[in-house]
């Protein structure tokens, strides 16, 4: 195998894996576990009450 036919195989190879996790991350079956993944860094605050912007609840 020349140095061509790698170059050519390699990138094939790193096409098809870049398709295939472009396929995964925008497939609709992952849509709810990524929605679940976004709002985890809300997921630990306490619910507010009405707050008058400066922090302090009213």
């Amino acid at each position: 195998m020349d140095y061509g036919t790698l170059r050519g195989v390699i990138t094939i190879v790193v096409m098809v894996t870049f398709v295939g996790i472009f396929a995964w991350a925008y497939s609709s079956s992952r849509k709810k576990q990524f929605d679940d993944a976004a709002n985890l860094v809300f997921s630990d605050e306490e619910p507010s009450s009405v707050s008058n912007g400066s922090g302090d609840k009213k």
